[in-house]
């Protein structure tokens, strides 16, 4: 593979989620099939390459007499097929796995406290020494060059594995959270290779479950593992490859990031200029078409936008003949037998409106109350026995996306006698757990106190504008309720709430339009997960 095919598959593959990382354990598990590079028949073949590794290894007694028996056998299903001058053999035979700490070196060995510490990608470096006296017999030790795995997870799924530098003294030491492998006339980098790939870690290890309930690589599976042995010239080559690609994945990686920041800053700084802005109407109908949206935050951002511009007043154009609201409000408090008080001021008003817009409350624009189960416990199964009225819940109402048409469970008459039956085309609002979640019901329905219900005027044609306003100031909504352990805000706090009302007939426009917009964000949303799946089969395709 040349990096001229290897930015080729990137480009068809880049806003794949985890496709980096995909292609990196790609790369290596190739490298350790010996498909990345081609084999030389001058090389010395791998076979009398682990002849000498055997001679060296045998004049240290260290390594040759604390070689841990393993079974082998018990790996042997998970070889494939690998070039002639390969071998299969394992870490155990060409290195020394888990050196043990000798007796003087707790007075000059770094001591490793956690795993973790280890790059995702390169090597462990080490320079701050830790008390020696926290270095015990049995402990792992390590050199310069030495290959280290944490075998802990997530860290090991994670690949979780560095080669060792820079070290105070030149050795160290490390708990027994480690696996550590010192290979002799072996690459260190092909081993570190080796332990980052697929094949090593999708194998189906059989984890073990240590004393704190984590899972554990077993040393017998580092110990014992196939490790494909190419010849040593090959070896270099293949780490040569390897880092040239790894360095090319993280130039695409850096790009990527830097294009979705700037993507990101100037859909910020559009939503800024939008929103401060006077009427921009042209700005508005071109406005999905300039961010390029290409991302389901970018989706969400742009909803937002359009939900706050028109709730000021500058997503459609403000009419002349449009009978003002004031007009409006002043013929909803006739029919509930009220007055309009003066109670806003200047002062209080969140903006500027456009002329014939006015300021108003959640109960001065219809029927405003929180739901109703008076029963305890709540969940007694006399309410639900044979139930025939739909009850609906918090959840019912966060999961709805503006309209609900789900139900928790349905209410008997028993039920409905300590609760209220709600009328189709309420507006529910949570105020507890999630706080200001907004639905319009579907279906006539009941739900408890945690749910506040808002039936508008029957001058409005709906409650869709009013969700959508909420939709706007659920943050804002947020930030009124007591710092308690369950989040909640009361009637009176909502109540207190100023919501923009526009001339009925540009509420109609504005609702129009602002359903049109959240029809096509849906549609790029759906099509950006089918884009998703076929960029991952794709990548998958690749892979294989």
């Amino acid at each position: 593979m040349t990096p001229e095919q290897f930015e080729e598959i990137f480009e068809k593959v880049k806003a794949e989620a985890g496709c980096l990382e995909t292609i990196r354990r790609y790369v290596l598990s190739v490298a350790i099939q010996g498909k990345l590079v081609s084999q030389n028949k001058l090389d010395e073949p791998a076979p009398e390459l682990l002849k000498r590794i055997l001679i060296v290894k045998s004049k240290n007694p260290s390594a040759a007499g604390r070689a841990r028996r393993v079974d082998t056998e018990a790996f042997n299903h998970l070889k494939y097929e690998i070039p002639d001058s390969w071998k299969w053999t394992t870490l155990t035979e060409i290195g020394h796995v888990n050196p043990k700490i000798e007796a003087d070196d707790h007075k000059t060995a770094s001591f490793v406290e956690m795993a973790s510490i280890f790059a995702e990608y390169g090597h462990s470096h080490l320079s701050e020494a830790k008390p020696w006296a926290k270095i015990k017999t049995g402990f792992t030790r390590f050199c310069e060059g030495d290959v280290g795995l944490a075998k802990i997870t997530p860290c090991f799924e994670n690949g979780k594995s560095a080669i060792f530098t820079n070290l105070e003294n030149g050795i160290g030491a490390g708990t027994t959270e480690l696996l550590v492998v010192r290979p002799y006339l072996v690459e260190p980098r092909y081993v570190l290779a080796f332990l980052k790939s697929g094949f090593f870690i999708g194998n189906g290890i059989p984890l073990m479950t240590g004393t704190a309930g984590q899972k554990r690589v077993p040393s017998a599976y580092f110990s014992a593992c196939p490790f494909p042995l190419p010849p040593l010239e090959e070896q270099k080559r293949i780490v040569a490859k390897v880092d040239e690609l790894m360095a090319l994945c993280d130039e695409l990686e850096d790009a990527r990031d830097t294009e979705l920041k700037l993507k990101s800053q100037f859909t910020s700084s559009t939503n800024s200029k939008l929103v401060s802005g006077g009427q921009i109407q042209n700005e508005v109908l071109n406005y999905s078409t300039q961010l390029q949206l290409s991302t389901k935050t970018q989706i969400e951002k742009y909803k937002q936008t359009m939900l706050e511009l028109a709730m000021r007043g500058k997503l459609c154009k403000q009419l002349a003949d449009d009978e003002p609201a004031h007009v409006t409000l002043k013929k909803i408090a006739h029919d509930m037998g009220k007055t309009i008080s003066d109670e806003i001021t200047p002062a209080d008003k969140p903006f500027d409106l456009p002329d014939g817009w006015s300021w108003a409350h959640f109960s001065s624009l219809g029927e405003f109350g929180r739901g109703k189960s008076k029963h305890r416990p709540r969940n007694d199964p006399t309410l639900y026995s044979n139930g025939t009225y739909p009850f609906v819940q918090t959840g019912d109402v966060a999961r709805s996306e503006g309209k609900i048409t789900t139900f928790s469970d349905k209410y008997n008459d028993k039920g409905l006698d300590q609760s209220r039956l709600w009328p189709e085309g309420t507006l529910c609002i949570t105020i507890a757990a999630n706080i200001a979640d907004t639905g319009i019901l579907s279906f006539d329905a009941c739900f408890p106190d945690s749910v506040v219900g808002f039936i508008p005027n029957e001058l409005f044609d709906n409650a869709r504008f009013f969700e959508y306003f909420l939709r706007t100031a659920k943050a804002n909504l947020a930030e009124y309720a007591p710092a308690t352990a369950q989040k909640n805000i009361n009637l009176k706090i909502l109540n207190a709430v100023l919501i923009p009302i526009p001339p009925l007939k540009e509420m109609k426009r504005i609702v129009e339009k602002l359903d049109g917009i959240m029809a096509e964000c849906e549609r790029l949303e759906a099509s950006l997960g089918i884009e998703d799946n076929t960029k991952s089969d794709l990548l998958k395709t690749l892979v294989a």
